[in-house]
């Protein structure tokens, strides 16, 4: 469930740590809450509920997907209107698909895919182009990676 609360000045500092100061260590919730001054179970607590109430999407790792071996894409989708939730529920089953988002304008649905080869890739974009009430669909397959550093100051 989300509802809207006011950040508080403890939860901008936890946010704009959480952001790039997160240690790898065994332990990194502890590190955090000593970098904040208060105990490790405050700044779980705290995480949960701005998670809950849709500050917080995701906390994970970025790694290099090229050195892994992977490569990705920005797949734009012209859907029928109808279909458009159906059509986004069905993308969002793939764990290739690290996000996918409704824009305005003909093609309305966005999505990045992220797979270790070439036939997984064109494998999904097949399934996904069959999917009743797509139109048409745009493949724009990175040929170069540009990586930016976003990171918002909360202060």
């Amino acid at each position: 469930m989300r509802w809207f609360m006011e950040l508080t000045a403890f939860d901008k500092d936890l946010l704009n740590l959480l952001q790039g100061g997160i240690q790898f260590t065994a332990k990194p919730y502890e590190a955090m809450a000593s970098q904040l001054g208060v105990a490790e179970e405050i700044v779980l607590t705290r995480l949960r509920e701005l998670k809950a109430a849709g500050y917080i999407r995701k906390i994970g790792a970025f790694f290099n997907s090229d050195q892994l071996g992977y490569s990705g894409t920005l797949v734009a989708v012209k859907v029928a209107p109808e279909y458009l939730a159906e059509v986004a529920e069905k993308i969002n089953e793939y764990p290739e698909i690290t996000h996918n988002y409704q824009r305005r304008g003909d093609y309305g649905l966005w999505f990045t895919l992220i797979t270790n080869n070439t036939d997984r890739r064109k494998k999904i974009l097949g399934e996904i182009q069959s999917q009743p009430g797509v139109l048409s669909m745009m493949d724009l397959y990175s040929q170069k990676k540009y990586k930016i550093d976003v990171r918002f100051n909360l202060k």
